[in-house]
């Protein structure tokens, strides 16, 4: 993994009871319809329009008035709720929609309006015309959102009756789409007298939601989503913005780092809100990882360090999937702001959507807003570790049981043809065949994906401490470099202190001396320059050969 570089090496018991007593009282008192007894939605249906006709007047119809059906309810004993929305001479109804409700045989029951208010309008030609009823939309849209560069803004006026706000009166309902500068969507519903043009009233229209999705590799896991019209996008207003789109395995043409032409990002949508099927065969499912993955360390980054975003401005990045064919890589580009997943080619390496990779892309970001360091010699292996030693934070963070946290890197990616159980080894980084366990004066001349062994063995060391254990599940045995015995202060003291150092401290140009000054610094600043966590900084720092 890389910033634009290959991978190398590559309800309660008692509820319940309660719940099922009633249930067993209920079939004692009353007969339980049978599903071959139950009416159909089109027998609900003609219930409620005989119903209608036999209660027109209670349910305020008059013959200006007309009916459609909205949704059906038939429950388990065969009672129907019928919704329906009103028109009013052929214009929709604000405020006209009502419920009915009707016993197992069919009887009327009782029904729920909006409002009881009756319409009786002398015309329905509107004095305002619809192009200022426009205007006058998108002048709220820019009052809403002040002080923000709206692009792209568009407004739909229809023409309505409103019986929601008092005596029912004639509107313009107009809907004003528009992109901030961050290209997000705003939106925002706006509500005019077509007689006077005053305001009635307005409110937001984009609106969030929350689906789940079937993950790859991390079951099935909660996703923010936004609403566009009828359909879900994958698309996280929460998280600034941040979606995953869709990459159709093409590939960006780039010379000499300039960019001609990108992969594209079509953003995932969904109708039900409910996305993949956990399986590569839907392309969904990589996407539910890798929204997910971001989703996590963005909550990571913000809940634990105060970080809004990559960047910590607010603004989102965005995930392209698919990328390319059988791509074994994954990589952060900071002139898109984006992270890139290919889907591996199927015999060393799966698709590249774990959550620690998507930890360890986004930190990439974090970097390259902050200390920028190098990418190349000792700073570029600082700069990989970082991105190993946060991703693999996030992992811990999200305390998920399909994903359990653990100090290998992409260990779900991995297929039998890569030979190993994971691409690196925090605790022993050697393992992987490459990496370096100990600092040595050469070890600025190896790939970054290996130098990067040095960092990730001191944080190891730092966390865990030294020797042999089982955590989650997983044995590890970290050695030393001076044949010492480190004790461990937690992986919560070494994000801190880790995330001080790369954010106060070090620089571009930033060594593994230097690394050791900034971390021991940031030690001091969290804990005091006599702490055991001082103290421990500087023993697994001695440990892998710094110092």
């Amino acid at each position: 993994m890389s910033r634009t570089r290959h991978i190398r090496g590559s309800r309660l018991a008692t509820a319940g009871v309660a719940a099922g007593a009633a249930t067993l009282l209920a079939a004692t008192l009353a007969p339980v319809a049978h599903a071959a007894d139950r009416p159909s939605r089109t027998t609900a249906i003609a219930n409620a329009a005989s119903a209608l006709v036999a209660h027109a007047a209670g349910l305020g119809l008059t013959a200006a008035e007309d009916t459609s059906v909205r949704d059906v309810i038939v429950d388990a004993d065969g009672t129907q709720h019928v919704r329906y929305d009103r028109t009013y001479r052929q214009l929709p109804v604000l405020g006209g929609d009502f419920v009915v409700h009707l016993a197992p045989n069919g009887s009327y029951r009782s029904a729920d309006r909006a409002t009881r208010s009756s319409i009786s309008l002398s015309s329905v030609t509107p004095k305002v015309a619809a192009p200022k009823a426009a205007d006058l939309a998108v002048n709220a849209l820019r009052a809403a959102n002040l002080g923000e560069v709206l692009k792209g803004v568009t407004a739909k006026p229809q023409l309505i009756v409103d019986a929601l706000h008092g005596t029912p009166k004639l509107a313009w309902r107009t809907n004003v789409v528009a992109k901030d500068s961050l290209g997000n969507p705003v939106a925002r519903t706006v509500l005019t007298d077509a007689r006077s043009g005053t305001q009635i009233d307005a409110w937001d229209s984009v609106e969030t939601a929350t689906g789940d999705g079937k993950s790859l590799y991390s079951g099935t896991v909660p996703l923010e989503t936004t609403l566009s019209g009828s359909t879900y996008q994958l698309k996280d207003a929460m998280r600034g913005g941040t979606y995953t789109g869709d990459a159709a395995n093409k590939t960006d043409l780039c010379i000499l780092g300039i960019c001609i032409s990108r992969a594209p990002s079509t953003v995932f949508t969904d109708t039900d809100n409910h996305w993949g099927t956990g399986a590569s065969s839907d392309r969904s499912s990589a996407a539910v990882d890798a929204q997910y993955g971001t989703n996590e360390t963005w909550d990571y980054y913000k809940n634990v360090h105060g970080r809004n975003g990559i960047a910590g401005d607010g603004k989102g990045s965005y995930n392209r999937v698919h990328y390319g064919n059988s791509y074994n890589n994954a990589f952060w580009d900071d002139t898109c702001f984006c992270m890139t997943y290919g889907d591996g080619d199927g015999t060393q390496l799966g698709p590249l959507v774990a959550l620690d990779v998507a930890g360890h892309e986004m930190t990439h970001g974090v970097t390259s807003k902050t200390a920028a360091l190098t990418y190349s010699g000792e700073s570029g292996g600082l700069n990989e570790a970082t991105s190993d030693i946060m991703g693999t934070l996030v992992e811990w963070y999200a305390n998920n049981s399909s994903d359990l946290g653990d100090y290998l890197i992409g260990e779900k990616i991995v297929r039998s043809g890569f030979g190993k159980a994971a691409l690196r080894f925090m605790d022993q980084p050697s393992k992987d065949g490459n990496s370096a366990d100990c600092w040595s004066s050469s070890v600025g001349n190896l790939d970054v994906h290996y130098s990067s062994g040095v960092a990730n063995h001191f944080a190891y060391l730092l966390a865990e401490g030294s020797g042999a254990k089982t955590i989650n599940g997983v044995s590890y045995n970290s050695p030393t470099c001076n044949s010492s015995s480190v004790s461990g202060i937690g992986r919560d003291k070494l994000g801190a202190i880790w995330y001080r150092a790369l954010t106060v401290y070090m620089t571009s140009s930033t060594n593994y001396a230097g690394a050791r000054t900034a971390t021991l610094n940031a030690a001091k600043d969290l804990y005091g320059a006599g702490s055991s966590e001082y103290g421990a900084v500087g023993a697994a720092w001695s440990a892998v050969g710094v110092g």
